[in-house]
């Protein structure tokens, strides 16, 4: 037999031990789980609930924006001076 034949036909063991173990539990397990963390399509109820209480962005005013652009064209005039000289 070949390895990855039997790799495969033990998988197939498993999922249907899990169903069993599953049935026997009480819940369904219809899903097959591949890795860790959550499924695909999961909703974490905390992370929702969180991301609706944190602050919104701040706007700036038409003024503060002026302010910063005069700044940095008067520091990019600067910064060309200084390379001029050079």
């Amino acid at each position: 037999m070949e390895v990855s034949r039997i790799i495969a036909e033990i998988d197939g063991q498993i999922a249907k031990l899990q169903q069993a173990r599953a049935l026997l539990a009480g819940t369904t397990a219809t899903t097959k789980r591949i890795g860790p963390g959550r499924p695909k399509g999961s909703k974490n109820a905390a992370a929702a609930a969180s991301a609706a209480t944190t602050p919104r962005k701040r706007k700036l005013s038409p003024e503060g924006r002026k302010r910063i652009a005069d700044a940095m064209k008067k520091r990019w005039a600067e910064r060309r001076k200084q390379n001029s000289k050079g």
